[in-house]
This record gives C-alpha cells, structure tokens and sequence, in this order.
C-alpha cells in the first residue's frame, strides 16, 4: 500500500518519502487510508499551486529532521485552564475534566470530508496518532462558564501530528486556546469545531518557531443557525507557518469574527489563509488582519468570501488587511477575494500596504523618544485593533508582540 502511494506523487522529495514511511508504520484503517490518499495526489504543496504560489510548502521542507533547539515559553493562560500538551513523542492531559466537557481519545482515524481542499489537514488526519497519542482527541461540550482549554503544541522532535475536534451542543459557550511553540521539524494540525444552535466559542491561536520549522495549522469551522465563533491569531512566523481556517456558515443569523496579526523578523515566512462560506441566510462575518515585516521576512494573506445565490441573501460581510513593510527588504503578498452570487448582500474588503507615518515618527522623536522605541510603540498600536477579540488574553497577547518589538 505505501508503495502505491508513494506513486501518486510525483517527484517525490526525502520529506514527502519519510511522510509516506510513517503513514506505513501506522494501523492499516480505510479512513486514515483515504486522507492521506488525498494528500498524496498532490504531495507537499508548492508555488505551482494557486493557493499556496507564496508559501512554498515543498521547496521549504526538503527533509524533515530535528531543528536547532529553541526554547519558547508559553503565553499565561488563566488559572485552572485545562491544558492538553502534543510533542512529537507523546500527548498529556488532565486529570479530571469539569462537567459540561467530554473527552474521548480515540486510536482509530476518523474521516475528514474536506481532504481534498485541505492537503495538510488530511495529512494531519492520517498521521495523527500511534504510540501514546490518539489518531483523534474528539470534546463534546454541553456546559457554560467552563474553564479555559489550551492546547501546546511544543517539544523536541521530527515531527508532531495531531487531530482535535469539537462538538459544541446548542447553548453551549467556551474559550479555547493554542500554542505553537517550535521545536519540530514540521508539524501539521487539523482542528475542527462544530458549533450548533446558538452556541459560543471563542479560539485564540499564538504561534512561534524557528528559522528552520515548518508548521501547517488547519481549522475546519462549522456553524449552525445563531451560532457565534471568534477567533484571534498572533503569528510570529517560522521557516514558512500556514495558519488556514475554513468556515461555513450553515445556519441563518450565524456570526463569525475572524482577527489576525502577523509579525515576520528575518527568515520568518507566516501565512494567514482563511475562506468563509455563506451557505445561509442573514450571517455575518468580520474580518480584521494586520501584519509588520521586517528586512528579510515574508507575510502573507489570502482572505475570501464566497456567497451562493439562493442560500448567501442577506450576507453581511466585511474583510480588512492592513501591513507595514518597516524595512526595505520586507515582502508581504496578499490577495483579498470576493465571490459573490446573491444580489440582497452587503460586502467589502480592502487591502493597504506601506511604511510607518514619517510625521508620526517625527512628532515622537521630538518630544524626546528614540527612533527604535517611536517605531516600536506606533508597530503595536498599529496591530492592537487586531488583538482586541481575544477577550482576557489580549493583554497576553499585546505582551507578546511587545516582546517581539524590544527584541
């Protein structure tokens, strides 16, 4: 069976060779067979690819080994979060779960619709799991005010694969967080929420790494009628980091705010890729991402909103990308889309990019301020709008990029 997969990609390079040993090494099951079956039509993506012409997925993964150790601490979560812990050899948890949240660790691989738009989630669907960790770590969430569930992604390795979903049942409310903090050659992570009538989550993502990591975090987000999900995501870059989100909205008056900042030093590459869909009436969805590159490193954004004829009426929508190129060298690409069939709709996006106010600068090195700090302080006031839905980790979350800006 590897054999025969192996020969669906063309080409293929040492990294996807070790993907396809792995995957051989695992339990033989049809639905993890069928994942990685559609990973494997196309192999690692690359710039040849329409979606992903800017963050060359192949070219920046030639093997997959163990980086240079990097020490990242993680962000301060809330006392009592419940926190969940993925390294490449293993997986740990709590002891006890409150009531209002179910936890089932499964061995098995479960089967993921969207493999064939998503590569890097079916691949993370097919190679999750093996030894301690569960092929899929599957919440049922029926309670409200429950505590915080985090999830660190962190440690040592070649690489670490995992696979989360979330049923959010109708009413239910939640906070969840995630932390990407580097150390494997290449991780990949398929993360689905399901959040039926009338329920709330709200997901912050913080992503860090090396210069020599790669990293695909993949969200697959599902709302039923009246349902409210936001999400906020600071990202730091690596070798190359994909953060994609794909959401549905699937039932009428459902709400979706999708912020995002990206911080890019040299050698950072980091991808913020996010498609809605309107596949009901009377949704709306704000979208807010703001980025600052410096000599050397590479932001991307690639936003769409796609709206059906019949089933989109009524979409209110808006979408928002913002960057500062703050050295000569930086590179941001970003490509904003509308897909519109429905007539009663009200849609906009926009995209600038440029450098720092000079008049701005100007005004605060006269009043005694150096030119590093003046920069410093208008780069995070500049990406704070983007921040602001993550609720009681903004503070955290500024704190981060703060470190970022003095660093």
């Amino acid at each position: 069976m590897t054999t025969a997969l192996r020969d669906l990609i063309r080409n293929p390079n040492a990294a996807e060779l070790e993907l396809v040993a792995r995957y051989g090494m695992l339990p033989e099951d049809a639905r993890r067979e069928r994942a990685f079956e559609a990973f494997a039509k196309g192999g690692l993506p690359h710039r040849r690819v329409e979606g992903w012409r800017w963050s060359d997925i192949k070219a920046a993964l030639p093997v997959i080994e163990t980086p240079p150790t990097i020490t990242q601490t993680d962000i301060r979560v809330t006392d009592g979060a419940l926190v969940f812990t993925f390294t490449p050899t293993g997986f740990t948890w709590p002891d006890t779960l409150p009531e209002g949240i179910r936890m089932l660790a499964k061995p098995e691989a479960q089967a993921f619709g969207a493999s064939e738009d998503l590569p890097l989630g079916a691949l993370a669907a097919a190679l999750s799991g093996g030894g301690k960790k569960p092929a899929t770590l599957m919440f049922e969430v029926t309670g409200t005010d429950l505590p915080r569930v985090h999830f660190r992604f962190s440690g040592a390795g070649e690489a670490n694969f995992a696979r989360i979903q979330f049923v959010l049942r109708p009413g239910a409310e939640l906070d969840v967080s995630e932390s990407y903090l580097g150390g494997a050659g290449f991780t990949a992570c398929l993360v689905e929420y399901s959040l039926q009538e009338g329920a709330r989550l709200s997901r912050t993502v913080c992503q860090g790494g090396g210069d020599a990591e790669v990293l695909a975090a993949t969200a697959s987000v599902q709302l039923d009628a009246a349902a409210d999900y936001t999400q906020t995501t600071l990202a730091f870059g690596a070798k190359l980091a994909r953060l994609e989100t794909r959401l549905t909205h699937q039932g009428s008056g459902a709400k979706a705010t999708l912020n995002a900042a990206y911080l890019c030093a040299a050698g950072r590459h980091a991808d913020i890729t996010t498609e809605v869909r309107h596949g009901a009436t009377a949704c709306t969805t704000r979208q807010l991402t703001k980025g600052a590159v410096l000599d050397g490193g590479r932001g991307v954004y690639q936003g769409k909103f796609f709206v059906p004829r019949n089933v989109g009426q009524q979409t209110d929508a808006d979408m928002q990308h913002n960057a500062l190129l703050l050295e000569e060298g930086a590179e941001v690409f970003a490509k904003p889309e509308l897909e519109i069939y429905a007539d009663d709709v009200e849609c906009a996006h926009g995209n600038t990019s440029g450098a720092l106010d000079a008049n701005q600068l100007f005004y605060m090195r006269q009043r005694g301020i150096s030119e590093a700090e003046a920069r410093a302080l208008l780069t995070e006031a500049f990406i704070a709008e983007a921040l602001e839905t993550a609720g009681d980790l903004e503070d955290v979350l500024r704190e981060e990029a703060r470190g970022w800006l003095a660093r």
